[in-house]
């Protein structure tokens, strides 16, 4: 992982970047789509096979929707022909082994044999992507887009593909055909991009090696120990996936595109709904617009709304992985938001700012545990260390993790506020925005490089998802 990520860094981006540059307008959305299939193939050689399979029948589907949009059921029926195929191909490659799974506890005398199949990067991605472009033509909110290259490029876009954010059609539907690359688009794009390689090289690794120590660790870790793990924990997911859904609008911007903020501080949240607004929104957005919203949202009566808010947690749960404790996490977090839009949020308002902080904090650090452990016996092990099973004292050896660690604490708590971004909107000056910006760049560039060269600990965690 770290020799792909300088390969990506100075071979692969490059290289891209000024074929992209040296091919003429009308070709460039082929020289993209070439070189995000020659991406995906180098990590999944396979399974770029089932990706233009994704490209061609959803082309396809797009095509038919749009030639009999007149005739009602014969659209729904090529409608819910497409959904079913990718649904499928998903259940098959991401939920095989929990289906399973779970028909062995519910009809024992089957005796399943385990299933086991590899899980192609970024699957849950493009194939919402996919989705959203059929279901959008169905609605008539888009047009059919009858240039396959414009359309495999959308489906593969190697800078979001296998982490996000989930793009949707109608948001990036003009851009397809008619973006206009520009020098101060590109700046802005090599900025972000830094910034979220910095956020995963510097920050989220450091968290995760932390975290990794923590839960590792046969001795006696204490509360404070226990705590401070999952609070790194936190951190690693937080910089992680924001760091990646940074990179990958840092480098949309570097061919013209401009995809969806990912994340807006989420940390800093009041209360869970207000979490869930600024974590992830293009997952939020995506449920919202494709589930919550057909099954009649908030306008059919509390019960109605309770149940449609428990359908799509129960989804997002299961979006993130194969595993009973990804279905129970999300799950909390339904009830949480449940209980909110009943009576939470009023007393919320009504507190100081800082209750909220610390309600909102609480509740996500114990969802994080949820989050983490697939086992259940160590989830429950670890979640009573948090709360005194093995006392308030922690080993020295921890202690001293703890204080060396603590600086890094401390910028990733001030990295997680808009502190920083709030500090740099004040500078005015030309000039000094102009040596901050180069200066900046070009430490996190050397400092990421570094990091990357002297460390073999560098896991992206959403790419499992």
């Amino acid at each position: 992982m770290v020799f792909s990520s300088l390969v990506f860094l100075f071979l692969f981006l490059p290289v891209v970047l000024i074929l992209y540059y040296l091919t003429p307008r009308k070709f460039r959305n082929l020289t993209l789509l070439i070189a995000d299939l020659v991406f995906y193939a180098w990590g999944e050689p396979v399974f770029v096979l089932l990706m233009i399979f994704s490209i061609v029948i959803n082309y396809i589907a797009g095509i038919l929707l749009g030639k009999y949009h007149d005739k009602k059921n014969l659209s729904k029926w090529i409608l819910i022909a497409d959904v079913a195929v990718n649904l499928g191909l998903l259940g098959f490659f991401k939920y095989a082994g929990l289906i399973g799974e779970t028909l062995n506890i519910v009809l024992p005398f089957l005796n399943l044999p385990a299933i086991e199949v590899a899980l192609p990067i970024g699957i849950s991605f493009y194939t919402f992507q996919t989705m959203s472009y059929t279901i959008d033509v169905y609605r008539n909110t888009v047009k059919v887009q009858k240039n396959f290259i414009a359309f495999g490029t959308y489906v593969s876009l190697f800078p979001q593909l296998i982490a996000g954010p989930i793009v949707r059609y109608e948001d990036v539907a003009a851009q397809m055909l008619e973006r206009r690359e520009n020098l101060a688009q590109f700046t802005d794009g090599v900025k972000i991009f830094l910034v979220g390689l910095s956020k995963k090289i510097l920050l989220a690794n450091e968290m995760g090696s932390l975290w990794d120590f923590i839960r590792n660790y046969d001795g006696n870790i204490g509360v404070l120990g226990a705590w401070t793990g999952i609070i790194a924990y936190s951190f690693q997911l937080y910089f992680d996936f924001s760091g990646y859904s940074d990179m990958a609008v840092g480098l949309g911007k570097m061919f013209g595109f401009d995809f969806i903020k990912n994340f807006d501080y989420p940390y800093i949240s009041k209360s869970i709904t207000e979490f869930w607004r600024r974590w992830h929104i293009s997952l939020g957005t995506w449920f919202r617009e494709y589930v919550y919203i057909p099954l009649g949202g908030n306008r059919k009566g509390l019960g109605r709304q309770i149940i449609n808010l428990g359908v799509v947690w129960f989804l997002t749960g299961l979006w993130h992985g194969a595993s009973y404790n990804f279905i129970l996490w999300g799950l909390y977090f339904g009830i949480i938001l449940v209980m909110e839009k009943i009576f939470l949020l009023k007393l919320l308002k009504k507190a100081p700012a800082f209750i909220g902080h610390i309600y909102s904090l609480f509740i996500i650090i114990l969802g994080w545990v949820l989050f983490y452990f697939e086992d259940m016996g160590k989830l429950w092990e670890y979640a009573a260390k948090m709360f005194g099973s093995q006392g308030f004292s922690m080993n020295e050896s921890i202690s001293v993790i703890l204080l060396s660690y603590l600086p890094l604490l401390i910028a990733a708590a001030v990295a997680s506020t808009p502190l920083v971004s709030m500090l740099y909107n004040k500078v005015r000056s030309k000039p000094v925005r102009y040596v901050l910006d180069n200066s900046g760049c070009i430490a996190a560039l050397l400092l990421c490089t570094s990091k990357l060269v002297s460390s073999a600990y560098n896991p992206f965690l959403y790419f499992k998802f």
